[in-house]
């Protein structure tokens, strides 16, 4: 997934009502209130004092914030923050069989209605396999040397488990693609402390044939793209 526009470095002030940043430009030190996509609590990713960020400068003067942060430089470590980004990303990599589990389908489709009132992130098919269903989450937090989800209580993410686990009853395929935004981690596992009630639900999830996938990013200024799969660290 390539960037779009040449990202600009600055340093991070603060961030703020979850949707909200300060940053400051490094040469004439001015400072911009920028759109920060990211609803979860970023934990872990603001604890180094000399925060840098990348940012996506918007060209249409009409919108409301001059910048969209897209990757947080933390002790050395890009981190692309964009929770809007890892569906393409999941898109792409499937698309060019970088992800083997999901390899060989004749129609990938995306936004598809399902469950109760949802949609589907991406849907596989073939005619020699089942309809396979695949829900993609965005992971930024590390904890040692361990990508975790989620970094804040998702009642939403539960929701999605839920209809997974009627798919998977339905007769088809269901996955859940966790798409860890950061190359520096060892494997993936659930932050059980955080949201308990989730991490419940996928035990319950992957009991009942839900399948659970992490896949790592190397993140760059010009683009975000998968890099090798990272073992699953969930004990049921």
């Amino acid at each position: 997934m390539k960037f779009p526009v040449k990202l600009q470095k600055m340093k991070l002030l603060k961030r703020y009502k979850r949707f909200l940043a300060d940053i400051q430009q490094f040469q004439d030190r001015l400072t911009f209130t920028a759109h920060c996509p990211n609803p979860g609590s970023m934990k872990t990713l603001l604890d180094d004092p000399d925060t840098k960020v990348w940012v996506r400068p918007h060209e249409d003067a009409r919108t409301r914030l001059p910048y969209t942060l897209e990757i947080i430089e933390s002790f050395g470590t890009l981190i692309g923050i964009n929770t809007m980004l890892p569906n393409k990303i999941a898109k792409e990599a499937i698309e060019a069989d970088k992800i083997q589990e999901l390899a060989r389908y004749e129609v990938l489709k995306t936004e598809v209605k399902y469950g109760k009132n949802s949609r589907i992130d991406i849907l596989l098919q073939s005619e020699d396999k089942p309809d396979t269903y695949v829900e993609v989450k965005s992971v930024t937090m590390k904890r040692g040397q361990q990508a975790q989800f989620p970094d804040s209580v998702t009642k939403r993410g539960k929701k999605h488990l839920e209809e997974l686990m009627d798919m998977v009853s339905a007769g088809h395929r269901a996955v859940m693609l966790f798409i860890v935004q950061r190359d520096d981690c060892l494997d993936f596992g659930i932050a059980e402390d955080i949201d308990p009630d989730y991490a419940a639900t996928m035990k319950h999830a992957i009991k009942n044939g839900v399948e659970v996938l992490a896949y790592a990013c190397k993140v760059t200024p010009e683009e975000i793209y998968v890099k090798k799969r990272v073992k699953v660290n969930i004990i049921v």
